[in-house]
């Protein structure tokens, strides 16, 4: 009787123990619903974080699909549509085909997906690792994640700052009520460093750079070092 009640649990010659007494199509729901409901009762709870909460799990739900995002640096409010491609603990950075593109949480006004395109979820989307990445992450996953940054932001929310380290050398613009354009010295624990000044973290509302002049930046810092 338990493989007709149960069919989708079989795996190989065995069964796994059933989450619930409900289909898993059921439970899916019910869990995404008791998932809602509980953030938002910690963003009552905790409202000086509900922005960021919600942004955070609703960036997670759209990695590398697009997204439309209004945001505001004082009276100017920005228009954004572009695939999501980092999502940091204070912000999000999206790509579109010539620019990348970072917008603090706190600066966002509102954020959906495209009119014309399916809401749907991203659980569809499924990770392929190589048998060595999985053993290395299996024996010394520390080591094995900060080496690379696509590790790194898969499995740690990054803040700017700490996101921003990957960017040094290379140009970029800064929104922080006026605009500055130029390149990226360094960073310390609360400012972008730039040859002609420093911004602090604090104030920046939205960052833009060319993804083709970042490339040959990047690719001519590491000739450089060798």
């Amino acid at each position: 009787m338990y493989e007709n009640d149960y069919p989708e649990l079989k795996k190989e010659d065995r069964y796994t123990s059933p989450a619930s007494s409900k289909p898993l199509h059921e439970l899916k729901m019910l869990q995404e619903y008791i998932h809602s409901v509980n953030l938002q009762n910690l963003g009552t709870t905790l409202p000086h974080y509900k922005q960021q909460m919600i942004l955070l799990k609703f960036f997670k739900s759209k990695k590398n699909q697009l997204v439309e995002i209004y945001s505001r640096s004082k009276d100017e409010v920005i228009h954004t549509v572009g695939k999501v491609s980092v999502v940091g603990r204070d912000f999000v950075m999206v790509r579109t085909l010539l620019t990348r593109i970072w917008i603090p949480y706190r600066a966002i006004h509102s954020a959906k997906s495209p009119f014309g395109l399916p809401d749907m979820p991203a659980t569809h989307q499924n990770v392929l690792i190589d048998e060595e990445l999985r053993r290395k992450l299996l024996t010394n996953f520390a080591v094995t994640v900060a080496e690379k940054q696509t590790l790194r932001q898969q499995f740690f929310e990054e803040l700017l700052l700490t996101n921003m380290k990957s960017w040094i050398g290379t140009k970029m613009t800064v929104y922080t009520g006026s605009i500055f354009y130029g390149k990226l010295r360094g960073v310390n624990k609360e400012n972008l460093l730039f040859k002609e000044k420093e911004i602090a973290v604090s104030k920046i509302t939205y960052m833009k750079q060319a993804r083709v002049h970042a490339f040959f930046e990047k690719l001519f810092k590491m000739w450089k070092k060798k």
